[in-house]
């Protein structure tokens, strides 16, 4: 049943079979919800049509049309907005008993897009933002002078949950801030992946266990193991003059001292990154983005499942994916230099 999308003849002929059941119009709606969904009829469209049938009217037949589609006003369109912003094309063209086709143009027409809503981020101080603006311009400075983007690798941790419920869009304005949400209960199941890409792909990553967490020790060993990686799957870089540069926030266990003594005795740099910037960072701004996408929906019952479709994900993703994730870097360090530091989106 989940791949039907019904008729609104469909809809009204279910109508009349409950009103045949002595059903109520209130009852009917909870049914026609339960069974199909986002499709379904209004609670008002439903009481309309069982007050027709109450009349002795038990045409369900769509109205015949005179060349022009069935009009409404705006301001009915705009009410039901108002009411619940994340209603689909499909429930408001039911709500007011015309076409999909019709909703999307006149939504079109008076202005009106579709927007998911973010989370909240960290309220910036102003000597953030000013840390933030003064690292993001010697940045860019380097890269006009000789770039260096071919050599990042850059790395973060993400938590993934069994349960990914999806997240609603509602319908505003151009300009408008679509609808905020709170997160999950940190409480609930969930796994980090640990995961470290460049320009080529995705390096190495790793699926820490249900009880597992991530200190310094535990990154100066996950550290270890992407040197192995590197050399093994980036053998270019042994014979290179430039070196490798490390990409990561300033998590703690990303700046214990433990993490601090590995790293000095490295032929790597580490890329200066200010603190409370996602925005900046390749795999906050896109790749977890991409990923929570395609999670978005996604229940797993075991780490097993969840391993076998990361492992999935990276795979159909190819070496063009990687390369614009990091490529947006000098835009979004202008971003932040043209904000003053603030975040820009």
């Amino acid at each position: 049943m989940d791949s039907l999308v019904p008729s609104n003849r469909h809809l009204r002929e279910v109508l009349l079979y409950f009103y045949n059941l002595k059903k109520s119009a209130a009852e009917s709606h909870r049914l026609l919800v339960e069974a199909y969904g986002e499709h379904a009829f209004s609670d008002g469209t439903c009481r309309r049509w069982f007050r027709q049938f109450k009349e002795g009217i038990f045409d369900v037949e769509d109205a015949e049309r005179e060349g022009r589609p069935k009009k409404f006003k705006d301001e009915q369109l705009e009410a039901l907005l108002d009411e619940d912003p994340c209603q689909t094309q499909a429930k408001l063209a039911a709500a007011l008993n015309v076409e999909r086709s019709t909703v999307e143009k006149r939504l079109q027409a008076i202005g009106f897009v579709q927007k998911q809503g973010n989370w909240v981020q960290h309220e910036l101080t102003e000597r953030q933002q000013e840390n933030r603006k003064t690292i993001c311009e010697m940045l860019l400075q380097r890269q006009q002078r000789k770039g260096f983007l071919h050599r990042i690798v850059t790395g973060d941790e993400k938590w993934i949950h069994y349960e990914n419920p999806k997240r609603k869009k509602a319908w505003v304005k151009p300009g408008e801030p679509g609808p905020s949400q709170p997160k999950r209960d940190i409480h609930c199941d969930k796994v980090m992946l640990c995961i470290w890409w460049d320009m080529k792909g995705v390096v190495y990553h790793e699926l820490l266990k249900p009880s597992e967490s991530i200190t310094g020790d535990v990154y100066r060993r996950q550290l270890i193991r992407l040197k192995r990686a590197i050399a093994e799957k980036r053998p270019e870089w042994e014979n290179r003059h430039d070196k490798l540069i490390l990409q990561h926030d300033n998590a703690r266990p990303h700046i214990a001292q433990p993490v601090k003594n590995y790293l000095e005795g490295q032929n790597w740099e580490v890329l200066q990154h200010p603190p409370y910037s996602p925005d900046i960072a390749p795999s906050d701004y896109y790749l977890f983005r991409s990923m929570q996408s395609a999670l978005s929906g996604e229940r797993f019952h075991s780490y097993e499942n969840i391993r076998n479709w990361l492992n999935n994900w990276i795979a159909s993703k190819d070496e063009h994916f990687f390369r614009d994730g990091i490529r947006k870097l000098p835009e979004r360090w202008t971003n932040v230099v043209a904000s003053n530091g603030a975040y820009f989106e």
